[in-house]
């Protein structure tokens, strides 16, 4: 069975939009591109993909953004290269190395979980709300910002039931953030 983690940048007080935490540095970005190495496709909503997109995608002329410093390329080309599984009511095509998940999303994503291959990988914060609850994520892991937002979209927010955890990594990084990495306790 293929593995799925949920991975996402959080504030102290649990926020998740983008911009909320630390700004990205070279020991972040190193770290998230280990991360999306880990996975052999990424899923995700369609607000996610979209917002990835647009930073991330290569542009047509082979040429990166001159925003994207050099320590920031091995992401850049890492996502821009990635197997994506889009999950939208709303789109009716993707592009960028993406494909659409079609039909009952639970279902869709156990078929996925039983296909031969390495793990799946599910960043964002609507479409991992409902994997959890459907009891489809493997392993959670955040990178907790010493930081509090005060507002924005909240991890896992709506979600019903408690579900307990137990810890199976930790890494303090020189800004302050901690990744910790947890799965299910069954």
């Amino acid at each position: 069975m293929r593995p799925l983690r949920y991975s996402i940048n959080v504030t102290l007080d649990g926020c998740c939009h983008h911009d909320a935490g630390l700004p990205p540095d070279e020991e972040s970005m190193a770290y998230w591109t280990a991360e999306m190495a880990r996975a052999d496709s990424l899923i995700l909503g369609r607000v996610t993909y979209q917002m990835m997109e647009s930073a991330w995608r290569r542009p047509d002329d082979g040429c990166w953004a001159t925003w994207i410093a050099d320590w920031q390329l091995p992401f850049a080309e890492a996502i821009d290269r990635a197997e994506k599984i889009v999950v939208s009511r709303t789109l009716t095509a993707v592009d960028w190395n993406a494909r659409l998940l079609e039909g009952d999303v639970g279902q869709e994503i156990q078929r996925l979980k039983e296909e031969p291959g390495g793990s799946l990988w599910v960043g964002g914060v609507t479409l991992p709300t409902t994997l959890a609850a459907l009891g489809l994520i493997d392993e959670y892991e955040f990178v907790v910002q010493p930081v509090l937002a005060g507002h924005g979209p909240t991890l896992l927010s709506g979600l019903l039931d408690r579900i307990p955890l137990e810890c199976t990594h930790r890494r303090e990084f020189r800004s302050g953030a901690v990744a910790l990495r947890f799965r299910p306790r069954h």
